[in-house]
């Protein structure tokens, strides 16, 4: 066998240049003991928490590979749970930064994520249109709504009733009774998408935005009656009716009619704010008390209203009503005191308008002990901004406490370059050149450009090179960060600049169909006495069409130059005289590259094709399909002929120009990559994508051998398939309003694999067992057993048992779909084993919980089989006892915590009146004192 090419594997090794993702929300999250201060924001696929008085980020939240779409803290403050892409959910654990449980039940990216007011149970509502509601303290799904036509934009849990209200961009509010798990009204007062829904006055009103700018305002009232047994059939609500719009934007009723005691649930459009805003919400919501209420628009201003309580509305009532009786004395008219009442203005009102400073897409905001409220922004452009509002001040005006920006560009970078001692990388964006620090990866220096297309440092590092959209070209130096020099060198944009192998100038190619070769210069700077670096324009090559690529052949003898027209033209340096034409690509070559001896030119085009060429005669030596959409930048390693190519699909691709072949796919980046660039030692590759985030990767020194990675990327794509599969179907549920909470993944299946294989070797240990008791009856004498190695390792555990801690390892968010795919031909020996540990007493929930479910998906086959009956009179009786039991111990274990709080209560009232009779003799003893000095002193 001939020797194989070995490859070294590139790995993700830092994620910079990104304060915040626009795609997730914001939120304010408690960490060491303080709440108002840190914020925890999306940052592609990891959650930062940063310190907004510091500016620094303090905690990151490792995902795995799919981007953060919502995030939610819990009410405790010590947990919170973040939505990925994927439809997964993660709940992290503040101290320690772990990923404590993890949910599977989406199958499209989770929109919207509420604690309820305890924190034991969460509810996810996704772009898949379904609603889940978790049960965290168990770490399991608990049941799936299904109702909604389109994405779930908002959920809500209201505290008083076990209800749950959801919007959708169907246009619908939807309101569940959990205890039934069933839709029973839907509000269809609404023309447009509900994008945002908020609860106020301790859930009386409920507050929805839409596509217009209208918030519409709906109160909420509960009113108990017995239900009347005559009332026909027809009469029941149902659903909304076709053609009720009209009614049921004034007023809507919705009743429960699921129980003897009708619980009816009165809501009635109470009138509307207008916003300031004329396009639709994105976001609304309260702070925590419900104090406030803020949304926004598409724009950048939050409009922040203020609710008032009850005490404040009565008072505002009673001077209403004052000020209407004086007004009636004056013309001697009587006024009823109920004709009297408060607009909706006047209840909710509004308090001022926060101007961001730029596009907002999220916020949260949290009212300090202070009596201050705080206001967190998460902007379109990489920013972050904290606000305080003053509500003592006569008119509350927002003052900008924080901004967040050093750690990246406002805008998308669009070109890389890595300084000659690999040290330094340059990042250049629409306003801004940053200079950062590649093994710290802080940001060093910040100088202020116009909009970058390409860039350069110059040889020694200690300045870099701009080409500007506007045809300019800047000059920067590092060590102070000033603009040396600006020159006016095409006039369209400067697409490309390439520095000569000799080091002594360089080339720019431009939209105005021109070449231009220039030279370094020192020049006499009139400010001071040393002379500066300038730039010299020494020569010009005039094209036919707009230049977008030039590169320099490593012995400066040839020089390639992309067209519009689609082809790359090789001239020669010296003569500028044409050599060779390639063509072949449809659609313009948008990047290109020529190896480090000379030999090959690799072309990346818009058409998606990279086609490695001969620069001898110009022969296309391999046309390779490289990437799903446009190939966006390419660049070879230094001294081979290996290169990286960056596309549209946000994929980083690494390729063999000699054996054409994909070596290893970098993926990180959730959108398009605008360009990479190679370190000079070929060790790290640096890249930008429109995610706003700059990624390195780092060569190691692990091998890459080309069979594994293919086999390891079929195995990913099984396990994608399984995920896109159908769902199995559960027996005897119909496809209805309600069903299961998880999905089946590849960890399902796993975990149900794991079983069967646990219960295979039980099978066998018990047949080896009756074996080995026939030849101990054989032989008259004890024959030693082999004990099973896998049993051993567990410390010599039994068959019955090791099965048991095979199941326990099952994640419980996974359990029912484990047993859901289990054949049945292992149900009747997991049915017996379960009888065997209920009656010696151990995980008597989790067993429980498992069999009720097999029975529940296996009930024809359980019933109908002859062996199974007398184990299931066995296990109803052990359960029904051994559940009372635990109902007994946790009934004991309430009654006694109950007590101690009552005594540790009792305890604290008693030395708080102690402390007070202390205080109140002192208080005696002291003015006491003082009286007697006054006397003496008299």
């Amino acid at each position: 066998m001939g020797l194989t090419r070995q490859y070294l594997r590139y790995e993700p090794a830092a994620l910079f240049g990104l304060v915040a993702s626009a795609r997730g929300s914001v939120a304010f999250v408690a960490l060491r003991g303080e709440r108002g201060r840190y914020v925890a924001v999306p940052g592609c696929e990891h959650v930062f928490v940063w310190d907004t008085r510091k500016g620094e980020k303090v905690l990151i939240l490792k995902g795995l590979k799919q981007e953060v779409s919502c995030l939610c803290p819990s009410p405790d403050g010590l947990h919170l749970a973040v939505g990925y892409e994927d439809g997964s959910i993660r709940v992290f654990n503040l101290l320690s930064g772990e990923a404590s449980i993890t949910f599977n039940g989406h199958r499209a990216a989770v929109t919207a994520l509420q604690y309820d007011h305890l924190g034991g149970r969460l509810v996810s509502g996704s772009k898949d249109t379904e609603v889940i509601v978790w049960d965290v303290i168990n770490e399991s799904g608990l049941y799936r709504l299904r109702g909604h036509k389109d994405a779930v934009t908002q959920v809500l849990f209201l505290k008083e009733k076990n209800l749950l209200v959801t919007s959708g961009k169907d246009t619908l509010v939807k309101w569940w009774d959990l205890d039934t798990q069933h839709c029973f009204k839907t509000l269809v007062g609404h023309r447009t998408e509900v994008w945002g829904m908020a609860l106020l006055s301790e859930e009386k009103r409920l507050i929805t935005g839409s596509a217009d700018s209208e918030l519409r305002v709906w109160d909420i009232t509960y009113i108990q009656e017995v239900k009347d047994p005559d009332e026909p059939e027809s009469k029941k609500s149902k659903g909304p009716s076709p053609g009720t719009e009209e009614n049921t934007e004034e007023d809507e009723t919705l009743e429960l009619d699921e129980h003897p005691e009708e619980r009816i649930v009165k809501c009635s459009k109470v009138g509307s704010i207008v916003r300031e805003g004329r396009d639709r919400v994105v976001t609304l919501a309260t702070d925590r008390m419900g104090k406030f209420l803020a949304c926004h628009g598409t724009d950048a201003v939050l409009e922040v209203f203020t609710v008032l309580s009850e005490e404040e509305l009565q008072k505002k009532l009673d001077k209403k009503i004052k000020k209407a009786k004086k007004k009636a004395k004056q013309k001697s008219e009587e006024v009823p005191e109920r004709s009297v009442e408060l607009s909706l203005q006047e209840e909710i009102q509004r308090v001022t308008n926060v101007k961001a400073s730029s596009k907002i897409k999220s916020f949260d905001m949290i009212l300090s002990p202070k009596g201050e409220l705080k206001i967190v922004l998460l902007l379109q452009n990489n920013v972050i901004e904290s606000y305080n509002l003053d509500l003592s001040a006569q008119v509350p005006q927002a003052v900008r406490a924080s901004k967040i920006t050093i750690g990246g560009h406002r805008s998308d970078v669009r070109t890389l370059a890595f300084s000659s001692d690999n040290i330094a990388i340059l990042s250049a964006a629409a306003e801004s050149v940053k200079i950062w620090n590649r093994s710290t990866l802080q940001c060093i220096r910040t100088m202020d450009s116009e909009y970058a297309l390409c860039s350069l440092f110059v040889p020694g590092d200690r300045q870099v090179i701009i080409g500007t959209k506007t045809g300019k070209l800047q000059l920067f130096d590092l060590a102070s960060g000033n603009l040396i020099e600006t020159l006016n060198a095409h006039d369209g944009a400067v697409w490309s600049i390439a520095l000569s192998p000799d080091q002594h100038g360089f080339v720019t190619g431009g939209a105005d169909k021109c070449v231009k070769f220039w030279e370094f210069e020192l020049v006499k700077d009139e400010s001071s006495v040393q002379k500066r670096l300038s730039m010299k324009h020494v020569r010009i090559l005039q094209l036919d069409e707009d230049v977008l690529c030039v590169r320099y052949s490593p012995n400066q003898k040839l020089l390639a130059v992309s067209l519009l027209d689609c082809t790359v033209k090789i001239f020669y340096v010296d003569t500028l005289k044409f050599f060779l034409s390639l063509y072949g690509h449809k659609l313009p070559v948008l990047c290109m590259d020529i190896c480090y001896d000379g030999t090959l030119i690799a072309t990346g085009s818009a058409d998606r094709n990279v086609k490695i060429w001969g620069l001898d005669f110009g022969d296309c030596h391999r046309s390779l399909f490289a990437h799903d959409d446009s190939v966006m930048y390419l660049q070879f390693v230094p001294k081979s002929h290996l290169f990286f190519t960056a596309g549209k699909d946000s994929k980083i691709k690494q390729w063999d120009a000699d054996k054409f072949e994909h070596i290893q796919t970098l993926e990180g980046h959730h959108q398009e990559v605008w360009c990479l660039a190679l370190s000079p030692s070929g060790d790290y590759v640096v890249s930008a994508s429109h995610d706003k985030s700059l990624r390195l990767w780092e060569r190691t020194r692990e091998p890459l051998i080309l069979e594994e990675e293919r086999e390891m990327q079929r195995e990913a794509e099984y396990e994608e398939s399984v995920a896109k599969e159908e769902q199995p179907v559960v027996p005897g549920e119909t496809q209805g309003e309600t069903g299961l909470a998880g999905k089946k993944t590849i960890e399902t299946i796993k975990a149900a694999e794991r079983i069967m294989e646990a219960i295979e070797l039980y099978r066998e240990e018990m047949a080896k067992l009756k074996e080995h008791s026939v030849i101990c009856k054989a032989a008259g004498k004890e024959v030693p057993f082999p004990v099973n190695p896998i049993l051993r390792a567990y410390g010599n555990i039994t068959p019955s048992a090791y099965v048991l801690e095979v199941f326990k390892k099952v994640k419980s968010s996974e359990l029912e779909e484990s047993l859901l795919v289990l054949p049945f031909s292992y149900v009747p020996d997991l049915l017996r084993l379960f009888n065997e540990y209920i009656h010696l007493g151990s995980d008597v929930e989790l067993l429980c919980r498992a069999l009720l479910f097999l029975l529940k998906i296996h009930f024809g086959q359980i019933t109908g089989n002859h062996m199974l009956v007398t184990v299931i009179e066995d296990l109803k009786k052990t359960t029904i006892s051994r559940v009372s039991e635990a109902r007994d111990v946790l009934g004991f274990n309430m009654a006694g915590l109950q007590f101690l709080k009552r005594e540790i209560e009792a305890k604290d009232e008693v030395t708080f009146f102690a402390d007070a009779t202390e205080r109140f003799e002192e208080k005696k003893r002291k003015r006491k004192k003082k009286e007697k000095m006054v006397l003496a002193v008299l």
